[in-house]
């Protein structure tokens, strides 16, 4: 993947942030700004959600991707635009392309959810599938795009993105004047960045803190570092902020304008998006959920007013199966447990007797009777089951302990 070069390394300006929402007016939404009464009370001062996630193509990356096609010279719009992504940058390539009149290939990973892909050709893009992971795919759009003059559209190493993504920034101020601390999720780092020149060129006093995926922490390593550094092997189910290497250009502006980046756990995204889900009625990807995923981890060290940004909402269905479960878990709302138990009629009934006295609602249960590990007159049960946080677990746990159910799991 190439990264800042010569002509892109150019600082970006508050006067470059308001030129792109001049480009933007009637083209991107400005996103609503919903209050969190939840929220509010954990923190002990208002909280605010930016809703990205209602964005045009489900993601703030219509704003940046607009303004970088936006800005080519009529030879390069003629060439044609060629981008990489899995999912968001892909669509708002797509669609920026579709209202600008420019063409657009779009190199997509072959696992890319279909969602996806089907809404990236909706918006008009050619999408072209290589590839296993991101990596291949960056490979491939660059090699078309030295093949055929094709301009690369970076997600977020440009400053012309940069500048596009800072109007979330304008208008977070435009909305919430008090604001005092705004939390972003980072990936490359386009978004934050953006954020960061609005808002402190404007308000030096506000506090930016960026948001990383425990298992895609970039940022950490390479600012203490002083440059950008690689990791090997990134790894979070946010895949819209799953990067292994920061960009150039907003790798300087983060480490001159970000005040702090923190990280959080696989377990504390799923219990965000959750409560995204139940709490505000929003649907937001993991990566859009990250923000969140720092104010329940640590929400005394947060002053408020605060503005999280929730980046986006474009989840895969299955995506969000999984992860709710695994949100719901993370909260004590649920429990799989082993079991062993004597293989005779009725013994079921009676182990399912002892979960509905302590109200434990059953979703699914599987039998294992053949295994080495199991005595003659052995089955191993495993069972599926909803609760209701932490101490209703607890008691589940003792009531099976109590009627003689050996727990192995």
């Amino acid at each position: 993947m190439s990264y800042g070069t010569a002509d892109t390394l150019r600082s970006v300006t508050l006067d470059d942030v308001r030129g792109a929402q001049k480009m933007l007016s009637g083209v991107a939404r400005v996103t609503a700004m919903e209050g969190s009464r939840y929220l509010s009370q954990l923190v002990g001062s208002p909280v605010h959600l930016k809703c990205e996630n209602l964005q045009r193509t489900g993601s703030f990356k219509l704003r940046g991707a607009y303004v970088r096609i936006a800005g080519l010279l009529p030879e390069e719009r003629a060439a044609g635009v060629v981008a990489a992504s899995a999912g968001n940058h892909a669509q708002g390539v797509a669609l920026a392309s579709s209202l600008l009149g420019v063409h657009a290939t779009v190199f997509m990973p072959k696992g890319a959810p279909l969602p996806k892909i089907s809404a990236t050709r909706d918006y008009g893009a050619e999408v072209r599938l290589h590839g296993q992971v991101v990596d291949e795919t960056l490979a491939a759009a660059e090699e078309y795009a030295a093949e055929t003059g094709a301009v690369f559209i970076h997600p977020f190493d440009h400053p012309d993105v940069i500048a596009g993504q800072g109007t979330v920034g304008l208008e977070i101020l435009e909305q919430c004047p008090e604001v005092r601390t705004i939390v972003v999720g980072m990936g490359g780092g386009g978004l934050a960045a953006g954020i960061a020149v609005a808002a402190k060129s404007l308000r030096p006093d506000v506090r930016i803190v960026g948001v990383q995926a425990e298992g895609a922490a970039c940022y950490p390593p390479s600012l203490a570092a002083g440059r950008p550094l690689s990791l090997e092997h990134p790894a979070t189910m946010a895949d819209g902020i799953k990067v292994g290497r920061p960009g150039v250009v907003p790798f300087e502006i983060i480490g001159e304008l970000v005040d702090e980046v923190r990280t959080v756990s696989e377990d504390q995204l799923s219990a965000a998006l959750l409560l995204c889900l139940e709490r505000a009625k929003l649907v937001v990807e993991p990566a859009g959920a990250s923000p969140v995923a720092a104010l329940l981890a640590a929400p005394d060290t947060f002053e408020g007013p605060v503005v999280a940004v929730l980046s986006g909402g474009n989840v895969d269905p299955v995506l969000m199966q999984r992860v709710l479960r695994h949100g719901m878990a993370a909260q004590g709302r649920y429990l799989a447990v082993r079991l062993r138990l004597t293989d005779r009629p009725g013994a079921l009934a009676t182990l399912l007797g002892v979960l509905s006295a302590v109200d434990a609602n059953v979703l699914d249960v599987s039998h294992v009777r053949t295994d080495p590990r199991l005595g003659l007159t052995e089955a191993e049960v495993e069972l599926h089951l909803e609760t209701k946080g932490p101490v209703h677990c607890a008691e589940v746990g003792r009531a099976l302990r109590d009627a003689g159910y050996p727990v192995i799991g």
